[in-house]
């Protein structure tokens, strides 16, 4: 029968494809008269240098354990040598190409993910920074600070900063002046009264509210306070002296 080469058979070795040819050689050496050189009843003889060529070319071929444990039992009991035991090695497997990872969101898609030269020289990353300078400082402002430091341990030029004396609050004055708006308020609406001829029904009460007044203004400011009292006190004596 003879040999019908596959794909896998491209990829052998010179080796390899002697080795094959040899026993492809051996099983068309005699005609088939008695039922074929492999297939025969009587055990075969094979020569010395037979033997000693199939050993090289197995032990340089790279076969299996297994095919060379049933060559040499072949040649050891004179017993055919089929080509199935002896068939080659295929070629090996293409390489699997690598399932593409799916594009995920997450920080570990991130991190795996690497820039192209293309893409580092593309950004700012091989820009030098430009160098920008300080402020420009008096060297002989700095040497006479300096001097001073090491003459007097600090420097006498340097003004503390006196923390300014926080604001009082205006809230005080402007109460004060509320309070003088209410009193002459009422002291115009007793005036309006009396030009009415109806102040002796309104007197004591607006008089209370600003004697209510004059003493929260003691409160407020006792010097101003006093004047208006006096203020008030002859406003009042002027009213009785007319009555």
């Amino acid at each position: 029968m003879w040999f019908a080469f596959s794909r896998s058979t491209f990829m052998w070795t010179a080796r390899e494809k002697l080795f094959y040819l040899l026993l492809t050689t051996l099983q068309m050496a005699k005609p088939n008269t008695s039922g074929g050189l492999w297939n025969c009843a009587h055990p075969i003889t094979y020569s010395q240098e037979t033997q000693e060529l199939l050993k090289l070319l197995m032990k340089e071929s790279h076969l299996a354990n297994v095919q060379k444990r049933q060559i040499r039992e072949c040649l050891n009991n004179g017993a055919p040598l089929h080509l199935a035991c002896v068939s080659m090695p295929s070629s090996p497997p293409p390489p699997q190409s690598k399932p593409s990872q799916s594009t995920s969101h997450g920080p570990a898609s991130k991190l795996q993910k690497r820039r192209t030269i293309e893409q580092c020289k593309a950004g700012d990353s091989y820009v030098r920074e430009r160098f920008r300078p300080g402020p420009i400082r008096d060297l002989e402002k700095e040497k006479q600070r300096f001097q001073r430091i090491l003459e007097m341990g600090k420097d006498k030029g340097e003004v503390t900063i006196n923390q300014r004396p926080s604001k009082k609050p205006p809230q005080q004055k402007e109460r004060f002046d509320e309070i003088m708006e209410e009193i002459e308020e009422r002291r115009q609406f007793l005036d309006d009264m009396a030009s009415v001829g109806q102040e002796h029904e309104y007197a004591n009460i607006i008089n209370a509210e600003i004697s209510q007044r004059i003493r929260e203004l003691k409160m407020l400011d006792k010097s101003r306070t006093q004047t208006l009292e006096k203020g008030t006190l002859e406003q009042k004596r002027d009213k009785t002296e007319e009555i």
